[in-house]
């Protein structure tokens, strides 16, 4: 049996004010190319499919677009998608009855039982192979959050978390017939894991959200991760991020991106392939540097071997976006004029000027001049309350804050 993982699709995102659909259009083209050459039984996406809670109608007609045309063009695909902690997991559900048809399974939310028990019926995906064998079961755990997992007898997320793993993977067991292996999809934040720069959005807090990889038992033969953008595997080899299919950085340009190809072997895990994904408009960064090594960087600039064939004529929504990190001793009104003379001719999309003021010494000057776009809100929060009191936040208070942000967030969908 062949599978696919891919996570983090982000469907939506603003890049620093500018839409990205061309960018996931292609991705998505592409990814359809590949399940139609490769034929796999089934493709897994780990969450983060939407960029925020209420995506626009434009990014959902992605989805929805993609996974029509992909039950059209391999009509036995089996789907399993679900919710990260930029999506809505009732939204995420919400067509699961119609996209059942299309044989695309979506799972947004845990629900429990009147017992208090877990209701592993509604987690547990079964997957067939092309000629309808029940093959093997995907254990598909959407992004746990906090009110989902916690209550009655349990308080503590961590406990919460393992709690309905260990119900999971106990009814897994259960249920799988001889020769039928057990493949795990999860949204969440690992313990030794890498996290990228820029890009990824903290969970919960001060390292609430990570879970070991000891929740994944070696009677489970594959761990399909999403949440974090890297590609990447944590420990074993069966336990694998796959990454996000495009950098949603400029933090995150430097490395491939992909998604990975795995089978099955009865219930071990067979051959896992990287597929690399091509890189469909590019990411430049130049600098740091003062302004006129920046305008002669600039001038010097030519088009790498990747984009060889990006010239001025070429569909601008095409041209490499271009971030500019320059230093400063003092601010320069006319700094953007310039960047954009230096620019001119070339097929660029200046996305962001970056200035820093190195010498800038005290600690109210070198925070008057942080691009608020280039922290997240905790980081916000954090300096806010070290200027006001003189010392960083306690832990507590960052908790309640992170507790608050997610309600915030989570709110979001009703809005």
């Amino acid at each position: 049996m062949k599978l696919l993982h891919t996570a983090d699709w982000h469907l939506g995102q603003s890049f620093h004010g500018q839409d990205r659909h061309v960018e996931h259009r292609a991705f998505l083209d592409w990814l359809l190319a590949t399940l139609i050459e490769r034929q796999p039984d089934a493709l897994l996406i780990a969450g983060d499919i939407f960029d925020v809670v209420n995506p626009s109608l434009r990014a959902q007609e992605l989805l929805y677009d993609f996974i029509v045309a992909a039950h059209a063009a391999l009509p036995t695909l089996e789907i399993v998608m679900i919710a990260g902690n930029h999506d809505s997991g009732s939204r995420i559900e919400l067509p699961a009855p119609l996209m059942k048809s299309l044989k695309t399974h979506a799972l947004g939310r845990v629900h429990w039982l009147d017992d208090g028990r877990l209701d592993s019926d509604h987690l547990l995906v079964p997957l067939h192979d092309a000629d309808g064998t029940l093959k093997a079961w995907c254990l598909a755990l959407p992004f746990l959050r906090p009110a989902e997992v916690t209550g009655g007898d349990v308080d503590d997320y961590r406990e919460g978390i393992a709690r309905v793993h260990g119900e999971l993977v106990e009814a897994a067991e259960a249920r799988r017939g001889p020769g039928q292996a057990l493949v795990a999809m999860s949204h969440a934040h690992l313990q030794g894991a890498a996290v990228s720069e820029a890009s990824e959005r903290p969970i919960v807090i001060g390292g609430e959200e990570s879970v070991p990889a000891t929740l994944f038992p070696a009677s489970i033969a594959y761990v399909a991760l999403g949440h974090l953008h890297r590609p990447q595997q944590v420990g074993e080899a069966r336990i694998r991020y796959s990454g996000s299919p495009l950098p949603l950085d400029f933090s995150e340009s430097h490395y491939p991106h992909q998604v990975l190809e795995f089978t099955l072997d009865g219930e071990a895990l067979g051959e896992i392939e990287t597929l690399p994904i091509p890189r469909h408009v590019a990411l430049k960064r130049l600098g740091p540097g003062s302004v006129e090594e920046i305008e002669q960087a600039l001038g010097e600039l030519e088009p790498d071997a990747e984009f060889a064939d990006v010239d001025a004529d070429f569909p601008r929504d095409r041209w490499p976006w271009l971030e500019i990190r320059v230093d400063l001793d003092a601010p320069r009104p006319d700094l953007r004029a310039r960047i954009e003379a230096a620019m001119a001719g070339k097929p660029l999309r200046l996305l962001r000027i970056h200035s820093r003021y190195p010498n800038a010494s005290s600690l109210d000057d070198a925070g008057a001049t942080v691009d608020l776009d280039s922290l997240t809100p905790q980081e916000i929060f954090s300096r806010t309350w070290q200027s006001r009191y003189g010392e960083a936040p306690p832990d507590e208070v960052m908790t309640d804050f992170a507790s608050l942000l997610q309600q915030v967030q989570d709110s979001e969908v009703d809005a």
